[in-house]
């Protein structure tokens, strides 16, 4: 069985909602981290753990970036992490995937399928072998008790429900 562990300066998990319908905020943690387990050499069998820290949650704004780790959104303070562990991967061509899961926001698990694509293997320059995998998905914020919302005068809705997460990784083969 080979083992791996996420290279961090080299990954990038990322979400994106609508702001009042009509523009896009994304926002990134930025601190993380993922390994993984599989037996076959295509991932096939792999079983996926991940973690981010909801204090490390950044949208390029400090008072979205704090109202978002408050009760009314995450919670980071009761609730510091935000885990996925995967349950299964059905392969959907030469070098895609559906990869199912478990994921945790707040208090809340349900599952989730996430579109993982394949792009490739190289070894880096200290030698270490690197896999490289782009990851998408959605999910409804309010399944995960990520409940505030407003309303502009007009009628409005400021953050939309739909959420799609973005995770561009690396991992790197342990030896």
């Amino acid at each position: 069985m080979a083992t791996y562990k996420i290279d961090h300066m080299h990954s990038e998990v990322k979400f994106k909602v609508k702001h009042l319908m009509i523009s896009t905020v994304t926002g990134t943690f930025r601190t993380f981290d993922a390994s993984m387990e599989a037996t076959e050499p295509d991932f096939s069998d792999a079983k996926i753990s991940f973690e981010a820290d909801i204090a490390s949650i950044d949208t390029n704004m400090a008072q979205r970036d704090a109202h978002l780790k408050s009760d009314d959104f995450f919670n980071a303070e009761q609730f510091p992490k935000l885990l996925f562990a995967s349950t299964g991967i059905n392969k959907t061509g030469e070098n895609t995937f559906d990869l199912s899961g478990n994921l945790t926001i707040r208090d809340v698990t349900k599952p989730i399928t996430l579109k993982a694509e394949y792009g490739g293997t190289m070894v880096d320059f200290y030698g270490q072998t690197k896999h490289g995998f782009d990851l998408t998905g959605k999910i409804s914020r309010q399944d995960f008790n990520l409940k505030w919302n407003a309303v502009t005068e007009a009628g409005g809705v400021v953050v939309a429900d739909e959420v799609k997460l973005e995770l561009n990784i690396q991992m790197a083969q342990q030896a």
